[in-house]
C-alpha cells in the first residue's frame, strides 16, 4: 500500500535529492527545510540585514521585531507562560552547556546529578564534566528490556542528594518515549532541578512545557525543519532566576565600566553577542508553516510509515532491531555484518542513513554493540522512500553474505 506525503512538495530539497538519486532517511540527524523557511531567509537578507536590540534605524527595528516575533512563536509552540522564558542559543548542545555552567554554583561536593543510560553525548558530557569540576556523583538510571528508563530503579536512585535530573524525551537511538512525568515527579519530590532534552521529541507532536512541569526544556532548530546554528532553551521563570551568566560581551550588559559590570536577566542576559538572527527569523517561519498543517495527520502519517518500516525489517533474516522503537526511527544491526560496511553499500545506492554510535557511545557499550544503522523518518517521507531503502538493503546484504 502506497503511503504518500501530502507535504512532500513543500520541501524543495527532497525533489532535488531525488533528481540526484538520493533517498533521505537521516532525519534524526537533521531535517530538510520547507519553502516557507527559504522564503523567510531570502526576504530577510534581500531586504536589509541588521543587528537586533541595539539600533534605532529602520533596518534594525524591523530585524528586532521579526526576531522577537519568533521568540513569541516559540513560546506559543511550547505553551510557555511568557515569551521571556525562551532563550536563543547556538544549538541544543550550547543550551545544555549553558545550564551546566550557569547552574554550577548551586552544587556542593557529594551532591548528585542523575542522567539516564540512553543519553546523547550532549546531555551527558556537560553534566559529567560538571561532576568532575565540583566533586559530584553522576548517577546513571538503567533501562528496561524495551529501552525505557526503569522507573522502579529510578525511584531507588533519585534521592535526597539528587540536585538535578537531566533526561531525554525521545531516544535518538532506541526511538522510545521516556516516562517523563514519573521521573520529573520523583525529582521534584526531592527538590531537584529538572532538564529535558527535547531534541528528538520536539519534532513529533506538540509538547506543553507548562503541563510537563520541567524546569528547563532544550531543543535544536535544525531537527524541527528550521535553520542550523540555533537552539532553544525554555526555562521556568523561577529556574531562570538561578542561572548565572556564563558568556559575556555585547547585548547582555546593563552597565559596565573598566572594573565592574551588571548584566541583564533572561532572556537577553544569556544571548551575549550577535545572535543567529536569520536563523531565529527562519525558525519563526517554520513554526508558522507547521502550525498551518494538520498536526494529527502528520502524527498518523509518521506512525504508518514507522509501522511499515518495522514490518519490513522484521521480515528480513538476520536483522535485529535495537530495542523496541515506538516512533520516528529504527536502529538495527545484521548478524555477522559490520554496520559501517552495510552503510557504505547503502550510500553507494543513494540511501542516506546514519551508521555508528549516534553520539551515544556509552549506550552502545552497554548494549555490547559497535554501532548500528539508523533509519529515521520525517513528515515528507513516503512509503516509496522505504521501498527504495529495502531494495538497497537486500542488494547490500546479498553482497556481504
Amino acid at each position: 500500500m502506497f503511503l504518500p506525503s501530502p507535504w512532500r512538495a513543500d520541501f524543495p530539497a527532497i525533489a532535488a535529492l531525488q533528481r540526484q538519486g538520493q533517498t533521505y532517511l537521516d532525519n534524526a540527524a537533521t531535517t530538510q527545510k520547507p519553502q516557507a523557511l527559504l522564503d523567510a531567509l531570502a526576504h530577510y537578507y534581500a531586504n536589509g540585514a541588521a543587528n537586533v536590540h541595539r539600533a534605532q534605524h529602520l533596518p534594525g527595528a524591523l530585524a528586532t521585531q521579526a526576531f522577537e516575533d519568533s521568540r513569541l512563536k516559540v513560546s506559543q509552540w511550547l505553551n510557555a507562560v511568557d515569551c521571556g522564558q525562551v532563550i536563543f542559543t547556538h544549538g541544543a548542545t550550547s543550551a545544555l552547556n549553558l545550564l551546566a555552567y550557569g547552574l554550577e554554583h548551586l552544587f556542593n561536593p557529594g551532591d548528585e546529578i542523575v542522567v539516564s543510560a540512553l543519553e546523547h553525548h550532549a546531555n551527558l558530557l556537560p553534566w559529567q564534566q560538571l561532576a568532575e569540576r565540583r566533586s559530584l556523583s553522576l548517577v546513571v538510571l538503567p533501562l528496561d528490556a524495551d529501552g525505557v528508563i526503569d522507573k522502579s530503579a529510578a525511584a531507588e536512585l533519585i534521592g535526597p542528594r539528587t540536585r538535578l535530573l537531566a533526561v531525554s524525551q525521545l531516544s535518538n537511538v532506541l526511538g522510545t518515549w521516556q516516562p517523563l512525568q514519573a521521573l520529573l515527579a520523583m525529582a521534584k519530590a526531592q527538590g531537584a532541578l529538572t532538564v529535558v532534552d527535547g531534541a528528538q521529541g520536539i519534532v513529533h507532536g506538540r509538547h506543553d512545557v507548562d503541563a510537563l512541569g520541567c524546569d528547563f526544556y532544550v531543543f535544536s532548530s535544525h531537527k524541527l525543519y528550521g535553520p542550523e546554528g540555533l537552539g532553544v532553551l525554555f526555562g521556568r521563570t523561577e529556574a531562570l532566576g538561578q542561572l548565572r551568566h556564563w558568556q559575556f560581551g555585547g547585548e547582555m550588559v546593563q552597565q559596565a565600566d573598566y572594573h565592574n559590570a551588571t548584566f541583564r536577566p533572561a532572556p537577553l542576559g544569556f544571548e551575549a553577542g550577535t545572535p543567529p538572527i536569520a536563523s531565529v527569523i527562519g525558525l519563526g517561519a517554520t513554526l508558522d508553516y507547521l502550525s498551518d498543517i494538520d498536526g494529527q495527520a502528520v502524527i498518523d502519517h509518521e506512525r504508518a510509515l514507522h509501522d511499515y518500516l518495522l514490518h519490513g525489517l522484521r521480515a528480513r533474516n538476520g536483522v535485529r532491531l535495537v530495542g523496541e522503537p515506538q516512533l520516528a526511527l529504527v536502529s538495527f544491526v545484521v548478524d555477522g555484518i559490520h554496520n559501517a560496511d552495510l552503510a557504505h553499500l547503502l550510500t553507494e545506492q543513494g540511501i542516506a542513513v546514519r551508521a555508528g554510535h549516534h553520539c551515544a557511545m556509552p549506550l552502545f557499550k552497554h548494549l555490547k554493540l559497535s554501532g548500528a544503522i539508523r533509519v529515521s523518518l520525517a513528515l515528507y517521507n513516503d512509503s516509496a522512500d522505504i521501498e527504495r531503502f529495502f531494495d538497497a538493503l537486500d542488494q547490500a546484504l546479498e553482497m556481504l553474505r
